[in-house]
């Protein structure tokens, strides 16, 4: 992109998310509440939230790099970087947040049917279908392509039985993608890609309350749930291709969690108001003082980094192992991320129902990341993963 070119889009861009993003759009997120995930249910928590969001669609900015025929805005890597780095500069908050988006609209636009891509991408645009992914079984979950639901050929039609868990916010979501066995006679081999609407006869739901005190898991059961042939993605016992291309983005989606919101960190306003400052105005505790400042020249670093992925991502040169290195270094700061706001806050941050304390949620989120480095694939198979491929360490 020329260098008069991309001034240009800035300006416009600039210009444009200025006049049509809310106010209420550019303040902090407090809460789950504050996340607009869409869908047939959504229901916003501000007139603000709706406008944002539906002015965004408009634009094909919820996704603005996937083409305009698919409900994207059709921007280059350049200018998709551009748009980011706009929106942040405003405190802009994702007008969007999906699993449509971060997951299976990846997927689609790689292996779907033209049919499948007009049908559900637009829709997932839009933010008018809330999406959950059915990968993880009770006995398939760092060992997946050891899943069990079986997926039986009924001629136009398969009929689906088993049970899933771990599914996030599968209680509140329109589909599923899901992975299912149609074969016996290969592990991996045997396994396909299909969609599916939540409200087929035979899909039921059941939260998995955490320590946390929150339920955004859920087990999810199929009783011969039929699904058209319709929607597999892929050819018949493909679906390991699909499901591994998902995860790569899945990952990527996890790992930005290191980032925090928006880069908000609040630590050293936390520090301050529980601990006070010194005779130089600085944090009085000097081993807290050292543990941010080690804490954010790490996460400054991750940034960069994170950056630097997404451009080689964009254009298609990051390495297929890259997500795994992302996504366990995302997780890991994450959680340090909040032990330090626990340690920065005090007692006062061990509170766990009062107003004051937003109903515990510095403790509650505390306690949520500790799931970080075990959803998408624990830190030891990302580990693995970068010892095999990035660093090609010998097996054991």
């Amino acid at each position: 992109m020329a260098d008069q070119a991309a001034a240009d889009f800035r300006q416009e861009t600039r210009a444009w998310l200025e006049e049509n993003c809310p106010a209420a759009m550019r303040r902090p997120i407090q809460s789950e509440k504050d996340v607009c995930w869409g869908g047939r249910r959504y229901v916003p928590a501000c007139p603000e939230q709706k406008i944002w969001l539906d002015r965004m669609a408009e634009r094909g900015w919820t996704v603005p790099d996937w083409p305009t025929e698919y409900g994207g805005g059709g921007l280059s890597p350049a200018e998709t970087k551009i748009l980011r780095e706009e929106m942040k500069a405003i405190g802009a908050r994702s007008p969007l947040n999906s699993f449509g988006i971060s997951m299976l609209g990846p997927a689609l636009l790689k292996y779907g049917s033209e049919a499948q891509k007009l049908e559900h991408l637009p829709r997932i645009a839009r933010g008018e279908i809330r999406w959950c992914q059915g990968y993880s079984e009770p006995n398939a979950g760092s060992d997946l392509a050891s899943l069990a639901t079986w997926a039986e050929d009924a001629g136009d039609h398969y009929v689906v039985s088993g049970q899933k868990v771990w599914t996030s916010y599968a209680d509140q979501a329109d589909w599923i993608f899901c992975l299912v066995r149609t074969s016996k006679e290969s592990k991996q081999g045997g396994i396909s890609f299909l969609l599916f609407d939540m409200e087929s006869e035979g899909v039921s739901t059941r939260p998995i309350l955490l320590i946390s005190g929150y339920s955004p898991f859920c087990e999810t059961f199929f009783d011969q749930v039929r699904v058209p042939k319709a929607n597999r993605v892929h050819d018949e016992n493909k679906g390991w291709d699909v499901a591994k291309y998902l995860l790569g983005h899945e990952r990527e989606m996890i790992s930005g969690m290191g980032l925090g919101e928006g880069g908000r960190d609040t630590l050293v306003a936390d520090a301050l108001a529980t601990i006070g400052r010194d005779p130089t105005g600085r944090l009085a505790d000097p081993l807290l003082r050292a543990d941010i400042a080690r804490f954010q020249i790490r996460a400054r670093a991750f940034a960069a980094m994170s950056e630097r992925f997404l451009d080689e991502l964009k254009t298609g040169r990051a390495h297929p192992a890259q997500p795994s290195m992302m996504k366990y270094y995302g997780t890991e700061l994450n959680k340090d991320r909040h032990e330090l706001h626990m340690a920065a806050g005090g007692s006062a941050a061990l509170e766990w129902e009062s107003e004051a304390s937003r109903g515990g949620a510095p403790a509650r989120a505390w306690l949520r990341t500790k799931a970080n480095s075990i959803e998408g694939g624990t830190s030891e198979i990302q580990l693995n993963i970068i010892a095999k491929r990035i660093l090609d360490l010998p097996g054991a």
